[in-house]
């Protein structure tokens, strides 16, 4: 029986015949969590056991509060740099290496063909590189800390077919939330996508995680893109060469197909307060954001930066707006450094924040107050996601951001490319 990526993944690591609405139980190749790894280890205290069944499978990056904003947070940070010495686990990232998707994807803690699980919605994130990957609760990834094993009721399967030469001004953050506005926040609710179509296979890793990182904000359990010479050639780079990718047949059968060409999209925004409110960028030109956000695990990679300074380059920003700029890891900032862009972010009249998600969440690092507006590359927008609950979040891509940055109001980035 032909199979997708989800029913051939977890089939091989249950050892089933794996078909959607299966319950299957895995060994999973990485357990990741961030400062909730806190809560993890109580849940993982009251459960009994002693020791965590394998240590090097851990990963633990604080990245959500961090440097800690609060003596609650700073607490709870000794109580895991206590626990990780312990417990003998070596893949522990404090304050200033990063976010931990990007830092995942980075030191490659995941390879094509494993299965990742994570105490983060976005760990749909490891789709980029071929990997099933997905978010768990603290209570889960406890009983996994424990146990070494997990279950799971196999996806339905969509698949996304992307066509048509991306234009000018218009990238992979643009892309998918047209998607997911068409396919709608709850449109693909414990759904594995799969994506393919020969835009995709032009995407670097890059635009790649974009697509799986969003693909949460439509409800999916995973998302993938399929592994291919982008793909090999990214994980060859950092000297690794032993892993076994995994495809779905040819003929897999799938709940749903959707198409769509992007020859003639031009820029998106998500409109308040929901990541599916999207409209054309011509249709948000009288929003006028008092802060600008250019970051995240969405879209806080070089390439962001680097179309952002590209905009900014010469260039200050309007008077009524802050604009915060925020590398994705420290491996990010310091080729920012190298390269130029951060002195041309300072020059623009920018403020430069250590790698981190404190704004995204608006934990800390800039969030908005009652009445403001946000203008933001981060990957969701719901009410009080960036602070105030009287504040709006508007979703665009890294060249909208710093085109509306320097304007006030949101811009179509093409006026300055």
């Amino acid at each position: 029986m032909s199979k997708t990526f989800v029913e051939k993944i977890l089939g091989n690591s249950s050892g089933k015949d794996a078909t959607s609405g299966t319950i299957v139980e895995v060994e999973p190749d990485l357990c990741m969590s961030h400062d909730n790894a806190g809560l993890v280890i109580k849940k993982f205290r009251e459960i009994g056991s002693p020791d965590v069944w394998n240590p090097e499978k851990v990963v633990i990056i604080l990245d959500h509060r961090a440097p800690a904003e609060s003596i609650k947070t700073a607490n709870e940070h000794r109580n895991i740099r206590d626990f990780v010495t312990q417990q003998g686990i070596k893949n522990f990232y404090g304050i200033g290496e990063g976010i931990c998707h990007q830092i995942v994807i980075e030191k490659l803690f995941i390879l094509p063909g494993q299965i990742a699980i994570g105490t983060d919605s976005h760990t749909t994130s490891y789709g980029a590189i071929a990997a099933f990957s997905t978010g768990v609760g603290a209570t889960e990834m406890a009983a996994v800390w424990a146990t070494g094993k997990i279950w799971f009721k196999v996806p339905e399967s969509y698949k996304v077919v992307i066509r048509g030469n991306i234009p000018q001004g218009v990238y992979a953050k643009d892309i998918i939330l047209s998607i997911i506005g068409n396919i709608g926040s709850g449109g693909a609710i414990y759904k594995s996508i799969e994506f393919y179509g020969e835009t995709v296979e032009k995407m670097t890793i890059s635009d790649r995680f974009v697509l799986s990182n969003q693909s949460m904000e439509m409800g999916a359990k995973s998302a993938v893109i399929a592994f291919d010479r982008m793909t090999a050639n990214y994980i060859s780079e950092k000297g690794v060469f032993a892993f076994e990718p995994i495809f779905a047949d040819n003929d897999a059968v799938y709940e749903k197909i959707f198409e769509y060409d992007v020859s003639h999209m031009e820029p998106q925004v998500a409109f308040p307060h929901s990541v599916d409110n999207v409209k054309p960028v011509s249709e948000a030109k009288s929003i006028k954001p008092n802060q600008v956000f250019i970051g995240s695990c969405t879209n806080g990679r070089m390439d962001d930066l680097e179309i952002a300074a590209k905009i900014l380059d010469g260039k200050k920003i309007a008077k009524h707006v802050r604009l915060i700029i925020g590398p994705a890891s420290k491996e990010i900032y310091l080729k920012a450094i190298k390269t130029g862009l951060i002195e041309i972010f300072l020059s623009s009249g920018a403020v430069i924040i250590n790698p981190g998600c404190g704004p995204c969440l608006g934990a800390h690092q800039g969030i908005i107050a009652d009445g403001e507006i946000a203008g933001s590359t981060t990957n969701r927008n719901f009410k009080g996601r960036m602070g105030s609950t009287e504040g709006e979040v508007y979703l665009v891509s890294p060249a909208t951001a710093a085109a509306t940055a320097i304007t006030g109001k949101i811009t179509d980035p093409r006026e300055f490319l």
